[in-house]
């Protein structure tokens, strides 16, 4: 029996909850379930048509039990983060998630060409505030540093969302700050408050009941939001309890509709292959603490051959920061720099956080001004020269475009020689310091009071018109038009060039 058929051409199903009491499956070589596909107006019924997938039956059934409505997600590309991530856990293979503390970091993994990455609450409160994560940081604090993360990159980003903060209102709640937040999904634990990190020694968990209600009111809230976002369901009553408790509480999570799964500390791999064997059509997260956490440490091969579908790394990224740091701040204090091969160059630092990219747009918006603009205050400019900045193509080589006077050939008119003229403007500060000293062609007489305040009101043009004029008809060199101190005290001289 084969199932197959189309979703509007272009989409897989996810899941299914059609209620019915006979289930029979038609396994694919090397999976625990095929993908199926079918018209949105159809419901899966299962047959049993096969007595030796009796027990694969069973399995299909705690899946599809649930109540839930046909999900359904495009195959082809959707930059919606839930999405990309659902389409990531149906791809083949097994897919790492480095976990990240900010925007730099997350922008690093992406760089570096994994699909998708964590975001870890014990990172982020070390880089944060510096502290440990013993339920020190608060949910307001973790949905701003998310939202930095998620705007950096463009790969899924899911996001640790502890034990919600507080009842199951405030779980909702999280939840929804998540989604707007921009996370692709939320990791939801059952210890209790005050958390405690994981491998840590001091966790306690809530009771079954409590657990399984915040999962429930997580996905009420994605509901209610018109959401996708993915919701992993973690336990860490195996430390806490046994490892038989964590299996219970992860099957009654699968029933109450969770995405993934994710027992925390599991001790040994007849563990991890015990967890991979309930409810096989969920992925499960396994999570690779770096540096003497409790679960062994395996390579991506060898958790997928266990089962799993997801793997984090929480502290690989914050640890070697942490180390770096340490021996940079070593080799300053001694008098020395950071050696070269332990650091990227200026340019590659440059490069990685955008520069040149911002360069390349950053010409889109230039422009060369045809006449120029005099800022407030006193600006300083080369002798005889009004030049503008108009462009930067690195930042050694300044582009400069230099505003000739024009000379106005109108002999017949009295200020015809203005444009051939300059003003020199001087401030000299009551302590006798030169505090300004620049020529600007007298023809731009409209942006001098701009430069100087103190000019405000007074009419330069009209004290040029009447001006002593030389042989040629322009006004006389070196006639001073304003000598005064202004309110401050500052001398303020326009002379004529």
């Amino acid at each position: 029996m084969s199932f197959s058929a189309s979703l509007s051409g272009h989409e897989r199903l996810l899941f299914s909850n059609q209620r019915h009491p006979h289930f029979s499956v038609l396994p694919k070589p090397n999976s625990n379930f095929p993908p199926i596909t079918l018209p949105s107006h159809q419901r899966l019924v299962f047959a049993p048509t096969d007595p030796s997938k009796k027990d694969l039956c069973c399995r299909v059934k705690n899946l599809c039990c649930r109540a839930r409505p046909l999900r359904a997600i495009a195959a082809s590309g959707d930059s919606n983060p839930s999405k990309e991530l659902r389409r990531i856990l149906q791809s083949p293979g097994i897919h790492q998630g480095p976990a990240v503390f900010d925007a730099l970091s997350a922008k690093l993994v992406e760089r570096a060409g994994f699909g998708l990455c964590f975001t870890s609450g014990f990172s982020i409160s070390a880089a944060r505030l510096g502290l440990p994560d013993a339920g020190l940081i608060s949910y307001g604090e973790m949905v701003d540093q998310g939202s930095q993360i998620t705007q950096a990159v463009s790969i899924p980003v899911i996001g640790d969302g502890d034990n919600g903060y507080g009842n199951h209102i405030n779980v909702k709640r999280t939840v929804k700050g998540f989604i707007r937040a921009g996370f692709a999904g939320i990791l939801l634990e059952d210890q209790v408050s005050p958390k405690a990190c994981g491998h840590t020694r001091g966790r306690k968990v809530v009771s079954r009941e409590d657990a399984v209600m915040r999962i429930k009111a997580a996905i009420d809230a994605r509901e209610e939001s018109g959401s996708d976002i993915v919701i992993i369901a973690r336990t860490d009553s195996r430390q806490a309890i046994s490892l038989e408790e964590s299996l219970w509480r992860s099957r009654a999570f699968a029933d109450a509709g969770a995405d993934v799964l994710f027992i925390d500390a599991l001790a040994s791999r007849e563990e991890m292959k015990a967890f991979c064997e309930i409810t096989p059509l969920l992925p499960k997260l396994a999570n690779m603490l770096e540096g003497g956490g409790k679960t062994p440490i395996l390579n991506p091969i060898e958790l997928e051959e266990i089962g799993f579908k997801l793997v984090a790394y929480p502290l690989s990224l914050i640890g070697v920061s942490i180390q770096a740091m340490q021996d940079a701040l070593t080799a300053i204090k001694s008098g020395r720099i950071p050696p070269p091969g332990s650091m990227p160059s200026f340019d590659e630092m440059k490069e990685t956080l955008g520069f040149n990219a911002y360069y390349e747009e950053e010409k889109r918006y230039t422009t060369i001004p045809s006449q120029p603009s005099f800022g407030t205050g006193y600006y300083p400019a080369e002798k005889n020269t009004y030049m503008t900045r108009t462009a930067t193509q690195d930042d050694n080589d300044p582009v400069v475009e230099v505003i000739t006077p024009y000379v106005y050939d109108d002999s017949r008119s009295r200020s015809s020689g203005i444009w051939s003229r300059s003003l020199s403007v001087k401030i000299t500060g009551r302590d006798g310091l030169e505090k300004l000293d620049m020529r600007v062609p007298a023809g731009f007489l409209e942006g001098i009071t701009n430069i100087v305040p103190g000019l405000m009101g007074v009419n330069i043009k009209e004290m040029l018109d009447d001006a002593t004029v030389d042989a040629d008809g322009s006004p006389q060199r070196g006639k001073v038009l304003l000598d005064f101190n202004d309110t401050l005290g500052d001398r303020i001289q326009v002379l004529i060039e």
